[in-house]
């Protein structure tokens, strides 16, 4: 269900701030962040604190490595506006055609198979996660995932599993594929907090 208070802001001082923003960034300031503003107990700082830890503190995986994580938990949970927007983060590390064909088929993919074991434990863990087991980590630590990093994944999955699902059921708006790029690039310079 679409809230009008995310689209124009719940107070005067956010409408002034999401006004200015868009005006300044050139887009209009996506669903994201304009829920951030109105949602202050949930998306604002806890969960941008949350979002900056996971996807640009310290890891064995880069940043282009987590936001294609991201757009693949999104892709699975069918969010095109977190599949969108993760999507083309991760391009700037991957390219365009390794990020389609992860979101397509990662298990052909042209990825390590360290990132191809680590997308194979946070889809069970997305898709099935009473059935997830230990065997399912075991087998991402036998291809050559260390236990940080696979932690680290799950971490990527379970954030995303939380936002694509408030994304989908606020039904954000789906900006184009242009606005997406600047909006990447943005990210990838700020950061999420």
């Amino acid at each position: 269900m679409r809230l009008p208070e995310i689209d124009r802001g719940d107070t005067l001082r956010h409408r002034a701030l999401i006004g200015m923003i868009s005006r300044v960034s050139g887009i209009r300031l996506p669903d994201a962040a304009r829920v951030a503003f109105y949602d202050q107990d949930f998306a604002g700082p806890t969960l941008g604190e949350w979002t900056q830890r996971t996807m640009r503190g310290p890891s064995g995986w880069s940043v282009s490595e987590r936001e294609l994580m991201a757009a693949a938990v999104a892709s699975w949970n069918r969010c095109p506006f977190c599949v969108g927007a993760h999507g083309a983060i991760a391009v700037h590390g991957f390219g365009r055609a390794t990020v389609a064909a992860v979101i397509d088929n990662y298990r052909t993919a042209p990825i390590s198979p360290r990132l191809a074991a680590s997308l194979a434990f946070i889809e069970k863990l997305t898709r099935d996660p009473a059935g997830t087991t230990s065997q399912d980590a075991r087998d991402a630590l036998a291809a050559g995932v260390s236990t940080a990093d696979l932690t680290d994944a799950a971490a990527v999955a379970s954030l995303f599993n939380i936002i694509s699902r408030y994304a989908n059921a606020l039904d954000f708006e789906i900006p184009t594929e242009e606005d997406f790029a600047k909006s990447a690039t943005m990210l990838l310079r700020r950061g999420y907090s």
